[in-house]
């Protein structure tokens, strides 16, 4: 399936640039807190659109990919973040807001614009932060998967939760190990964009970040 053009007339509204800046400070910072390993990063295309399905059991989980991914990252991150110079901040540095709580249609062609430009969108495919082991998986990530034929990369962020940090109890403890884990790209195909397909594509999908999660815990022994 290629990849959805662009409506004309609709404008950008994801900085490649200002991604690119962004990862360059989370970079710095991250390697200024944490002793952080980054494992399989290769497996990432070096082009073209690629979708970054990340577990999720901490807040640092999405600077962490944002910092160590080998390219710049989109991230769709819920709304209720894009407040005052946070909020500013978040969009000059190209990340995206979504409305958890309904359809928010603008953030899904945002997403799809990301796509179509030949980008990587980063998404937590369990909605909000949880037990980060892709339990419950929201219908977006196949649906963009299967709408823009763009391979999603599974991504495994471990340590992040596992104990607090003396310094500052929300973060994980200053200097300890994080590892992110990059799995192998996949398609998601789809007999088309009905319920029912939609539903067999994403029993697919969480077999393969299910399945890397798994296969992350085994190589870190963690």
């Amino acid at each position: 399936m290629s990849t959805s053009a662009r409506p004309r007339g609709r404008r950008a509204v994801a900085s490649e640039r200002g991604a690119a800046f962004g990862r360059g400070l989370g970079i710095g910072l991250i390697n200024g807190l944490w002793n952080a390993r980054v494992l399989g990063s290769w497996r990432v295309p070096a082009q073209g659109p690629v979708i970054l399905a990340v577990n999720h059991s901490h807040n640092v989980d999405g600077p962490l990919v944002m910092g160590l991914a080998p390219r710049p990252v989109h991230f769709l991150i819920k709304k209720e973040a894009f407040v005052g110079p946070l909020g500013a901040f978040l969009r000059s540095i190209g990340q995206l807001s979504v409305d958890r709580q309904a359809v928010d249609r603008a953030a899904i062609m945002d997403a799809l614009d990301v796509l179509a430009d030949g980008k990587a969108l980063g998404i937590f495919p369990e909605g909000t932060r949880a037990g980060g082991d892709f339990g419950a998986l929201r219908a977006g990530l196949t649906y963009f998967a299967v709408r823009s034929g763009a391979p999603v990369v599974p991504v495994a962020v471990l340590g992040s939760s596992e104990r607090p940090g003396r310094v500052v109890r929300a973060l994980p403890p200053i200097r300890g190990r994080v590892d992110v884990v990059f799995g192998d790209p996949f398609q998601v195909s789809s007999g088309g964009r009905t319920r029912a397909a939609l539903d067999d594509a994403a029993v697919h999908v969480q077999q393969q970040l299910t399945g890397h999660l798994k296969a992350a815990r085994q190589l870190t022994g963690r």
